[in-house]
């Protein structure tokens, strides 16, 4: 457990509040499946980071080190100390033996971020660190140890630098449409990489209200005493569930351009990870190792992906993902749920009960099929003669 006083890799002068130390934990162990997935494939490639990281000269990271040297405050035992206390406990808790350098720089907007090819650098904004008290800092820090950990910084930077490598080939027939997908799987991945970083900052903070006030100011801001962490996470629930199908495309949409989810999905799902049985086996102090990484099975890991997005589906509440679950289980009358989960497009005709059109005065019930001209069909009851 994290305990002042020890010293260890480098990890001296912790603060002294009793928690689990996960000592050679792999970063597998709190990844969402749909990126470790995707990190697995990745480290498979042997090489295909190293060349990156050799051509780090070429890529901003160099100027952005130089950056923030120049222009931020270095965390240090002379300058925010107590930030520099927090980095090198949330090293220690990850047994990551390398603590990143990490500033501070001026910013109103609260934000934080793990970047960097060659050496993972970790920046906090003035906004943030005046936003959040001592514990929800620490779950903060947590995060972007965690993306240090995953190797995000490195991956992410991949993928970018391959997604502007395709901008250029964009007048190639269909390019856009090519260079769109990238975009999109690129942003669900940054999406997913998010919710494992908000888990790794629960193992280091290993308190969970602090984690949810954390996300809840900086969804509102310095107001603690006007808000509630139970109401935050009805919001959630009424997003995933509220509204028809009209709703669910609209939050699509929504989504689709951002590299994080909305703040109060984060909140849901990691309360839901807090909750389940992978996070107490964790505290439990069973996890995968590091020293098992090179064993992992890349098939596994996206079948374990595929099985998260399939629970995701049957699970969720949004009215699309119950249409596309009811689809894929054969449920009968998907023309009707379709219609009433679009009830707003349907003309304002009467329903009854059930949300099934009325038979109105000029459509009776038992009136005869008729032509696409308007004629009588084949089947009036006068017939053919």
């Amino acid at each position: 457990m994290s305990d002042g006083g020890h010293e260890q890799n480098g990890h001296e002068n912790v603060p002294s509040r009793q928690r689990r130390r996960f000592e050679g934990i792999s970063s597998r162990a709190y990844e969402h499946p749909a990126d470790r997935s995707a990190l697995v494939a990745l480290r498979k490639l042997s090489g295909f980071d190293t060349v990156f990281k050799a051509l780090s000269g070429l890529l901003p990271e160099r100027s952005l080190r130089l950056l923030f040297l120049s222009d931020s405050v270095r965390v240090s035992d002379a300058q925010f100390a107590h930030l520099n206390d927090m980095l090198r406990d949330a090293c220690y808790i990850l047994d990551l033996e390398k603590v990143p350098p990490m500033y501070v720089t001026q910013d109103p907007q609260p934000n934080a971020m793990c970047i960097g090819l060659d050496e993972p650098i970790i920046v906090v904004t003035t906004g943030l660190v005046e936003l959040l008290d001592e514990e929800e800092m620490r779950a903060v820090v947590g995060h972007e140890v965690g993306h240090a950990l995953s190797g995000h910084a490195v991956y992410r930077t991949i993928l970018l630098f391959l997604t502007n490598l395709a901008l250029r080939v964009a007048w190639i027939p269909l390019g856009n449409l090519a260079i769109m997908a990238i975009v999109t799987a690129l942003r669900e991945w940054f999406r997913k990489s998010e919710l494992s970083a908000d888990r790794a900052g629960l193992l280091v903070g290993q308190d969970l209200k602090a984690s949810m006030r954390g996300l809840m100011k900086i969804a509102g801001g310095n107001h603690l005493h006007e808000m509630n962490v139970d109401a935050f996470l009805a919001q959630a629930e009424e997003y995933e569930a509220g509204g028809d199908l009209r709703d669910s495309v609209l939050k699509i949409l929504n989504v689709l351009p951002r590299t994080h989810p909305f703040t109060t999905v984060r909140a849901g799902e990691l309360k839901k990870w807090a909750e389940s049985r992978d996070y107490q086996r964790i505290m439990d102090g069973h996890y995968p190792r590091r020293t098992e990484d090179k064993d992992t099975s890349v098939s596994d890991s996206f079948r374990q992906s595929a099985a998260s997005y399939a629970s995701d589906v049957k699970n969720s509440k949004d009215p699309l993902m119950k249409l596309v679950s009811d689809i894929a289980g054969g449920a009968g009358d998907l023309g009707g749920r379709v219609r009433r989960g679009f009830g707003g497009f349907a003309s304002g005709a009467p329903r009854d009960a059930s949300g099934s059109p009325k038979d109105g005065p000029g459509t009776p019930k038992d009136a005869p099929p008729r032509n696409t001209d308007g004629t009588p069909g084949d089947e009036s009851p006068e017939g053919n003669g």
